[in-house]
């Protein structure tokens, strides 16, 4: 298996760990992704961070070598495959990080896109570059990146291949922050950001914020007071209530 899952105090952390080919997607490995979602699901995990291992690469995308000689069929389920994989972590009941501590570029840049957040190291790299190689995107790239940096600049990196450095990652909106070495620590404390609220209101905040870019105004309104309305029906909200009227911190159980 060439991914490692653990669990470090209220964290889930997967980590890619295929260092040799730069930490490239097999289908198997997509698999096994997969695979460890639905542990992270199960879990009374918090938060997923989501890496790659060594200093050089998060994830460099696709393994061309087995891209190649595909038929037709076997090309779409691979596309599939990915796809229903990277839904599943953009689903998931908790907020995900990508930390990217090197390149992400293909499916490397898709499967940071389908996390909730995105942290970058100074030296990372994105790209969907499958234009160069007579391809597009597969994974999800050319739906989330629009909803993310907007059409104009998803339309340039996708139809260019082009390479986008931190900097400019963070200035269009591709990433949340640029943080230093140690990364695991500094994404750490960036998750303890949101993690100690309730895990419902979380799940319920996030569904409405992803609702806005897939509707119109008024079906978004009514998700939100659907959701708004689930969320005062728990009883964290009970607590959260309570705990501002008593002036002290509330205790959040996830119920």
């Amino acid at each position: 298996m060439s991914i490692r899952l653990s669990f470090e105090e209220e964290f889930a952390v997967l980590r890619i760990e295929r260092p040799e080919a730069l930490n490239a997607l097999s289908s198997a490995l997509i698999r096994d992704i997969g695979k460890a979602l639905e542990e992270v699901d199960a879990s009374a995990a918090r938060a997923l961070l989501v890496t790659g291992a060594g200093e050089k690469s998060f994830c460099a995308g696709a393994d061309i070598k087995e891209l190649m000689n595909r038929s037709l069929d076997q090309q779409k389920r691979g596309a599939e495959l990915g796809q229903s994989v990277f839904a599943a972590l953009d689903r998931l009941r908790i907020p995900s990080v990508a930390v990217v501590n090197g390149y992400a570029f293909g499916g490397g840049c898709e499967l940071a896109l389908a996390c909730t957040f995105r942290l970058a190291a100074p030296q990372a790299r994105f790209g969907l570059p499958e234009i160069k190689l007579g391809l597009i995107p597969g994974y999800g790239g050319t739906q989330r990146l629009p909803r993310l940096v907007g059409e104009a600049r998803a339309m340039e990196m996708i139809l260019t291949g082009r390479t986008v450095l931190a900097d400019e990652a963070l200035r269009i909106g591709l990433v949340n922050r640029i943080v230093e070495a140690p990364l695991m620590p500094a994404a750490t404390a960036f998750a303890r950001e949101f993690t100690g609220f309730g895990r419902l209101a979380l799940q319920f905040a996030r569904e409405a914020v992803q609702r806005a870019s897939q509707t119109t105004l008024n079906e978004g309104l009514r998700t939100e007071a659907d959701l708004s309305t689930l969320a005062y029906s728990t009883a964290d909200a009970d607590e959260g209530m309570k705990a501002f009227v008593e002036r002290r911190p509330p205790v959040f159980k996830g119920c």
